[in-house]
């Protein structure tokens, strides 16, 4: 995908870090990351807010596969948010993590509580693949987030299981191996450990 150019600072910036900034009265402009972050603190009245930008790391899974994430920096409501991504066909999918601080703490101390968090999370497997497909493994236990499935018209979700994209059938499939079991469904925000 093309960069889009950031109506405020006009440099080319990744769909990624891009965010639709105004309201229907005043309209929309399109900002890079910084330009966002310098809006929010002038907006929140943010005295010295400085936007923090942080290199792509990689990581292991559980399973040694490598991963590479990115990072965004952003202000919201009144906290400062460091998101981690993967990246494919140019837009976050796989891996996502999220922590969430006060506006003037330390980014590279929240980047360490995002990093800590990452390993822990991808320590864990939660499938395996079999000859009948993908199935929970012993652990009996899933833990993934909720996107939306991109090929459906029909709004049907999609779970990301070990940052594997399993389309809701296919995730209706591995659970139906339960039959008569009980289980707890429990959503947290992204930001919080599961």
């Amino acid at each position: 995908m093309p960069p889009i150019t950031c109506d405020a600072c006009h440099q080319p910036a990744d769909d990624h870090d891009v965010v639709n900034y105004g309201s229907m009265e005043a309209g929309y402009r399109r900002l890079c990351s910084r330009c966002f972050n310098e809006a929010a603190a002038t907006r929140l009245g943010l005295q010295g807010f400085e936007h923090v930008a942080f290199e792509p790391i990689r990581m292991l899974d559980g399973r040694g596969a490598e991963h590479e994430f990115r990072f965004r920096t952003w202000l919201c409501g009144t906290g400062l948010a460091i998101d981690a991504f993967e990246l494919r066909d140019g837009g976050p999918a796989g891996y996502r993590f999220q922590v969430i601080g006060e506006p003037d703490d330390d980014p590279l101390e929240l980047l360490g509580k995002l990093i800590v968090k990452m390993r822990r999370a991808l320590a864990l497997t939660h499938i395996e693949d079999t000859d009948h497909g993908p199935q929970v493994n012993d652990g009996l236990v899933l833990r993934g987030t909720v996107d939306s499935d991109p090929d459906e018209d029909n709004r049907v979700p999609m779970i990301v299981i070990d940052g594997r994209e399993t389309p809701w059938d296919e995730f209706g499939r591995m659970v139906a191996t339960f039959e008569g079991w009980q289980f707890k469904l429990e959503f947290r925000d992204r930001s919080e450990e599961v």
